[in-house]
């Protein structure tokens, strides 16, 4: 009879076209009103009554002057024992924050999660785990290989959304975590756990409990194929911070970046790399990236590029062969493969180096993706040193964008670059002629200043 009463009283759910705004009682394949595929998305019923877990983070008090707000309190950031990713989260969790921590299936954001949350145990604080997708003794078990199981780290196997904020209720922790986003839920939706509707208000009721209870909560997410948080756009608008684990299989450096943050810059970057006993921070990025360079190779050369705000020394490898099958054959890993063709062309016209019909090789050593221009320079003076036969001085850094006509542009952060270079043991760089002006400090290093890639070549001898 209960069933046969809550069916009379009418569905609690409808969708709706997220395009136009159509609303159905049923899911459909395309809109009927704007005709668009998949649109349909599950929502609660508008003329449902009102419950306080679906709610936003509306308080009901009156309208008050900015000035009269207190200023936030740096104190009471809450640190997470990682100096790297206290850098990209701006200095610590922040009471009430919402953070979507995403990347590859397998990169590492379980472990790195697990060690943020015994960081703050560590300081005092209890913390909860909410796991969907493992057994609290896997959990328990990846815990105890990496440090992090300890007596204020409360784990809970559960994928229902509003038991996982019961449980924190009835027990207040200093910060809580799902994980992950995708695989909890909440019964008023009909959908299946991962589903748009699912995820969109599963977390709309995670924020509700972090804004109301100052409590910092951190979400999971999965990521597309295509390296994209997975789920609705609207997910990464919720949230107050998205953190996007990076880096390539083969190698074991880890990079964090902010795609987001309310509370902090998005221009820093956390560099870990991931051994057996979990996440290592990596203070001093440069040192371990050169640590295995070869010596008097023909085609290598160290970069000076820029991650954000940090600088980074880094070796990009170019190796020229002839072509096996009569055509030349691009390999490139951790830059852009159509920035590497339009060197080749500059090469070919600007700087008497035609290798266009010749196997070309281009490689970042230690797995980094680089995509700033400032190492447009070091890609042609690597491919250029490999054509000749002849190494690169092994004190010698180079930077700068490379245009169409030949010409060496200028980059951002020059003096940084130079700092870190210098600090690193290197005496000489070759550099755009416009960065070389500018300079305000005198870093005690040798300073080519160059405006054509022919220049940059010859400077190289």
């Amino acid at each position: 009879m209960s069933a046969i009463r809550s069916k009379a009283k009418g569905p609690r759910t409808v969708h709706r076209c997220q395009g136009c705004g159509h609303v159905e009682m049923k899911w459909l394949g395309r809109c009927p009103a704007c005709n668009e595929f998949g649109t349909l998305v599950e929502e609660i019923q508008a003329g449902a009554p009102p419950r306080a877990s679906a709610a936003l983070v509306a308080d009901g008090a009156a309208p008050i002057a900015a000035t009269a707000v207190p200023p936030d309190d740096a104190s009471a950031r809450i640190p997470t024992g990682l100096a790297e990713l206290d850098r990209v989260l701006g200095g610590g969790l922040v009471p009430g924050a919402l953070v979507l921590l995403g990347g590859d299936p397998g990169i590492g954001k379980s472990t790195l999660l697990l060690q943020l949350l015994a960081g703050v145990c560590g300081r005092g604080g209890g913390v909860l785990y909410a796991t969907g997708e493992e057994s609290v003794a896997q959990t328990a078990m990846r815990a105890r290989r990496i440090g992090a199981a300890l007596p204020t780290l409360r784990l809970v196997a559960e994928t229902d959304v509003d038991v996982i904020v019961g449980h924190a209720r009835a027990a207040p922790p200093a910060v809580l975590a799902v994980d992950s986003i995708q695989t909890v839920y909440t019964s008023e939706l009909d959908s299946i756990p991962g589903a748009v509707g699912q995820v969109r208000e599963c977390a709309a009721r995670l924020m509700r409990y972090a804004k109301t209870q100052a409590v910092p909560t951190i979400v999971v997410g999965h990521v597309t194929k295509d390296g994209a948080i997975a789920g609705p756009k609207t997910l990464e608008h919720l949230v107050d911070v998205v953190l996007q684990v990076e880096g390539d299989g083969a190698s074991p450096y880890r990079v964090v970046r902010a795609h987001k943050n309310r509370f902090g810059s998005t221009q820093e970057i956390g560099v870990f790399e991931m051994r057996g006993g979990g996440m290592v921070e990596v203070p001093e990025p440069s040192a371990h990236l050169l640590a295995e360079r070869p010596a008097g190779a023909p085609g290598s050369v160290v970069v000076a590029s820029a991650d954000g705000n940090r600088p980074l020394l880094v070796e990009v490898q170019g190796l020229v062969a002839p072509a096996a099958a009569g055509f030349g054959r691009r390999t490139v890993a951790g830059v852009d493969a159509n920035r590497v063709a339009l060197l080749l062309a500059v090469l070919a016209q600007r700087a008497g180096h035609d290798v266009l019909g010749q196997d070309v090789f281009v490689n970042v050593a230690g797995g980094l993706k680089l995509v700033e221009p400032a190492i447009d320079l070091g890609i042609a003076c690597a491919l250029a040193s490999s054509n000749r036969g002849r190494a690169i001085d092994a004190k010698t850094v180079v930077f700068g964008e490379v245009g169409l006509a030949g010409e060496v542009r200028a980059v951002p952060m020059a003096e940084q670059r130079l700092a870190e270079a210098k600090k690193l043991g290197f005496t000489r760089c070759i550099l755009p002629t416009q960065n070389r002006a500018r300079l305000e400090h005198d870093l005690g290093l040798e300073l080519v200043a160059v405006d054509r890639l022919a220049t940059a070549l010859a400077a190289l001898d």
